[in-house]
């Protein structure tokens, strides 16, 4: 087999691949045995028609197409391998000549990775937000601390941001409840937005007893669609929160007075905005390296997602959040671009244990158990993207580790002094 490569762009190439007809044999072969299991000749068995009878009834054209379509991708491979051709998408085959017993000549137009140079990392600076942890922070965590021992009492009045409301919710479109769109006896915090938008609006000025009815979006509707929820208040209750001093101190930690209690917290948090600080770092990093480095994206991969995207939301026409989707998959995929190149040049490899603990850590987020999760990524096919991923986060992390962080009042950041112990976990404010 022989083969040429020409660039017709920074994202395309085109492959022409000349294979000798001696390649070709075993192809042909198989192609005849195929041939012979699916066609009835009278006399003879499926499976054990001569070669002759096939050419003679069915015609060796057939059986050719036939060689050809499963050699093409075994030869295409042997070519963008010989070049070191970085294959992304699907590519368009042209079959330019076949001459029987003498050669096969095709080509392939597929797009590629481009070429990416990467800078000297170690002339790069970039300057991280200062630790500051001010009283307010101190104090909030103080306070969500003595919201896990407060307690809930009854009010007989309307409902206030930070109350806690008993109530039944109906949705309904156009008048017809939706399915699975009703639910009875939920425990509420006012103020908190976590469930539908628009309900804690509605909920304030309401009283134990009381009913309305609000218009808001419902999962599932598109942007310009409109639902109906029914909230029937059960109870209203405020929390009364313990005093913050000493006493609370000894109940709610390990600490006997409040002054240790906040030294304590002060220093935890101390401890997350450096954690903060590496985070950001990292973030400041790939920005600019994304800002700095022209790396092109092929349109054809740009288009067919953003194609896919829009139909899945059903907004094909939409040119507003066309261009926006179009701007999100072009970062994505030039993103992308750029870790498999720092991956290939500082030849960077993922081990097992490093796989596993990437899994448990997501796994738990999830609520799931690390073997269930595993068994869910197998089923959905991303155990490739999984291993992507985190390959791409040790890269971009190892050439960090080159780069000079400071922070805004100019004090060089150790990010090494921010890492875990061998051996020793991440504590959990780093993730």
């Amino acid at each position: 087999m022989k083969s040429t490569v020409e660039t017709l762009s920074a994202t395309r190439v085109r492959l022409e691949v000349e294979v000798p007809y001696a390649e070709l044999t075993n192809h042909v072969a198989a192609a005849y045995k195929k041939v012979a299991t699916q066609v009835n000749i009278p006399g003879f068995r499926k499976g054990k028609v001569p070669a002759a009878m096939i050419d003679q009834r069915v015609g060796r054209g057939t059986v050719i197409d036939e060689a050809i379509n499963t050699a093409l991708p075994e030869f295409y491979g042997k070519a963008a391998r010989e070049h070191d051709v970085l294959v992304v998408g699907r590519p368009t085959v042209d079959v330019k000549e076949f001459v029987d017993n003498d050669k096969l000549i095709f080509t392939v137009e597929v797009n590629v990775r481009p070429e990416v140079t990467l800078p000297d990392f170690s002339k790069i600076t970039v300057t991280v937000d200062d630790v500051v942890v001010a009283d307010t922070d101190i104090n909030e965590q103080v306070d969500e601390l003595r919201a896990r021992f407060g307690t809930l009492n009854s009010v007989e009045r309307a409902t206030q941001s930070g109350d806690f409301v008993t109530i039944d919710l109906t949705a309904r479109i156009d008048g017809a409840e939706v399915d699975g769109g009703k639910a009875n006896e939920i425990s509420y915090e006012v103020g908190s937005n976590r469930m539908i938008d628009g309900l804690d609006e509605a909920l304030v000025g309401m009283s134990a007893g009381d009913n309305k009815t609000f218009t808001t979006q419902l999962v599932g509707q598109k942007d310009d669609e409109k639902g109906d929820v029914d909230i029937v208040v059960k109870a209203v209750k405020e929390r009364e929160l313990p005093a913050a001093d000493d006493a609370f101190a000894k109940l709610a930690s390990e600490f006997d007075t409040l002054a240790e209690l906040k030294a304590n917290i002060a220093e935890r948090l101390s401890r997350v905005k450096k954690m903060e600080q590496g985070a950001q770092a990292r973030d400041l990093l790939l920005e600019k390296l994304l800002a700095d480095l022209d790396i092109p994206v092929p349109d054809e991969i740009v288009l067919e997602e953003v194609n896919e995207h829009l139909t899945g939301e059903s907004r094909m026409e939409d040119a507003e959040h066309r261009a926006e989707v179009d701007g999100q998959v072009r970062a994505s995929i030039k993103s992308d671009f750029l870790l498999d190149a720092i991956v290939k040049v500082e030849q960077v490899q993922v081990s097992e244990i490093e796989l596993t603990e990437y899994l448990i850590r997501m796994s738990q987020r999830y609520g799931m158990g690390p073997e269930q999760f595993a068994q869910e990524l197998q089923k959905a096919g991303q155990i490739s993207q999984v291993v992507a991923e985190v390959t791409r986060a040790k890269a971009l992390a190892s050439v960090l580790g080159r780069v000079s962080v400071v922070d805004k009042s100019g004090q060089v950041i150790d990010l090494e002094a921010l890492r875990p112990a061998q051996g020793q976990p991440a504590a959990p404010e780093a993730e």
